[in-house]
């Protein structure tokens, strides 16, 4: 597999999706298409140290191929961390950054479908199970039971839950099982 090369990406919309995490929606203005496999991952060169590979962060990307050049990221907020205090306070919408991707073998192949899946994140790793599962949604894939089972602490911590609730419903195999502890 090739290295990627580094690109400028503008950050195009940012939404809470709860008190701690946000959603940013990043566009390749120098692409037509952002093309990525479902389960890959971005790594963001943010201006936090002098050494250049003490200042990449990766993120899995939890958006879906949709044929555009833009992508969306979901970002916890670390307090003590160095990169995501950075980005909660400096990244606006407008923001342009350094970006490397897509990368990563962490994705669904063929044979994958042939049995029941078991998609299991707590916080943000539920990001690219996502991905994943919207992709098999609009792309009428077949596939045996997909459970995914996502914990976090409380309620307030439960990231895209009415969209995943929405999907159980749109897809009868697929068993959206958050649990809280």
């Amino acid at each position: 597999m090739a290295v990627q090369p580094w690109r400028t990406g503008k950050v195009i919309r940012i939404e809470n999706e709860t008190y701690n995490t946000r959603r940013y929606w990043i566009q390749i203005p120098e692409l037509d298409v952002f093309d990525f496999v479902p389960g890959q991952f971005v790594t963001l060169d943010l201006p936090i140290h002098e050494k250049p590979n003490k200042r990449w962060r990766s993120y899995s990307i939890a958006s879906w191929p949709d044929g555009s050049n833009v992508f969306e990221l979901l970002i916890v907020l670390l307090e003590d961390g160095a990169g995501t205090p950075w980005i909660f306070n400096n990244i606006v919408v407008g923001s342009e950054f350094t970006l490397r991707g897509p990368v990563g073998v962490f994705v669904l192949h063929e044979e994958n479908y042939k049995k029941d899946l078991f998609l299991i994140s707590t916080g943000t790793g539920i990001a690219p199970f996502r991905s994943m599962s919207q992709y098999i949604k609009l792309h009428n894939i077949e596939h045996k039971n997909i459970y995914m089972l996502f914990g976090c602490r409380t309620q307030k911590d439960l990231l895209y839950f009415d969209e995943l609730k929405q999907l159980e419903k749109d897809m009868p195999k697929f068993h959206f099982l958050p649990t809280l502890s």
